[in-house]
């Protein structure tokens, strides 16, 4: 009990070091995206702490699965290298008595990554879909300032207004230029006010103005005079915001039988599978060779995690592209690194005991 405490206390300390580590360099990355983004004008300012926050939720999973791979990576070839391990062995333990203690420990931290990647990162994305639509909602809808040159989301659409009411119920000398591969036109007014129809549809309905019409490859140009003109503005909440197999519930995931969303199903699945065939994987990969060098094992353990998530997404996209059923794709890849488990654990307890009578 002693032991397993010590343990556990120490796959603790090394699993926060790392996922500190790591999460701290996820949201430098992520912060200096969404900076950029902001500073082109694709993201107001103002958004960048929410969806910085939203993104972390994102990618908790996959930072949560790597942290406790390395972890107990490090405290187990700690064991070797201060040759705690030749204490282990000589008492007649075997390797595979560290199985009980990396299980305890891991179990909970699964069960974590099951729930985000089943739950949280899926709402974390939806989430941030919506909160750019209605950033870009608001920014299409006209949050008028007088005096500025306002430019649609789609690049389409240049509004002025040169004054806005004290109330705000209505603006004067409103200037709109429109773009269509058909016609450019350009409409004035002298007052305008916005209009929101019922199915969520809003416009800029223009009075007493003149709109000019130019055709390209056409000589001349129309003008006409009207009394009243409304400006049709094109806001995502009026189409509602598409949802993506990454964004959707798991739950409305689950009776899609189509190619991508069983792929997207089977990522989901595979996060928490993969990070407790990792964490066993941990256990025989640790292994330090005092004769040797010291890196050797962190080598192959980080190429077998790079192979391990590299034959995750291939698995994934042979799902979406139909290749292979959702069942296969699912089993493929975990039954393939579980078969490898004891074979790596035969060849570090050979290892071992040579080493031990070679002493």
């Amino acid at each position: 009990m002693i032991f397993q405490r010590a343990v556990r206390r120490e796959f603790a300390h090394s699993t926060a070091g790392v996922f500190i580590a790591l999460f701290a360099i996820m949201v430098t990355t992520q912060l200096i995206r969404l900076l950029n983004e902001a500073a082109q004008g694709d993201v107001d300012p103002g958004a960048v702490v929410a969806l910085l926050g939203f993104a972390s939720l994102n990618y908790l999973p996959p930072l949560l699965s790597l942290s406790l791979f390395v972890a107990i990576l490090l405290s187990i070839s700690r064991s070797y290298r201060d040759s705690e391990m030749v204490v282990w062995f000589s008492a007649g333990l075997s390797l595979t008595a560290w199985v009980r203690p990396v299980l305890t420990f891991a179990l909970p931290l699964v069960l974590t990554i099951a729930a985000l990647s089943l739950l949280l990162s899926p709402w974390a994305l939806s989430q941030s879909a919506e909160y750019r639509g209605k950033l870009s909602n608001r920014k299409d809808a006209g949050q008028i300032s007088p005096g500025t040159f306002q430019e649609s989301s789609a690049g389409d659409r240049v509004v002025f207004v040169e004054a806005v009411a004290e109330d705000t119920s209505h603006v004067r000398n409103v200037f709109v230029s429109e773009t269509a591969p058909e016609r450019l036109g350009v409409t004035m007014a002298r007052t305008g006010h916005q209009e929101t129809a019922a199915n969520g549809d809003r416009f800029i309905v223009l009075e007493n103005g003149r709109r000019y019409e130019l055709e390209p490859g056409v000589v001349g140009f129309r003008i006409l005079e009207y009394a009243r003109y409304a400006v049709r503005l094109e806001t995502r909440e009026a189409d509602g915001i598409k949802q993506t197999p990454k964004s959707m519930p798991t739950l409305e995931l689950l009776p899609l039988n189509l190619p991508r969303y069983r792929a997207e199903l089977l990522w989901r699945v595979g996060m928490p599978l993969s990070a407790a065939v990792l964490a066993l994987l941990a256990i025989p990969l640790s292994f330090v060779n005092p004769r040797a060098g010291r890196s050797a094992n962190m080598l192959l353990a980080i190429l077998v995690y790079v192979i391990y998530n590299n034959l995750l997404t291939i698995s994934q996209g042979w799902v979406a592209n139909d290749q292979v059923s959702f069942a296969i794709g699912v089993l493929m890849v975990h039954l393939m690194m579980l078969f490898l488990l004891p074979l790596l654990f035969y060849q570090r307890i050979a290892v071992s005991s040579f080493l031990r009578l070679g002493r």
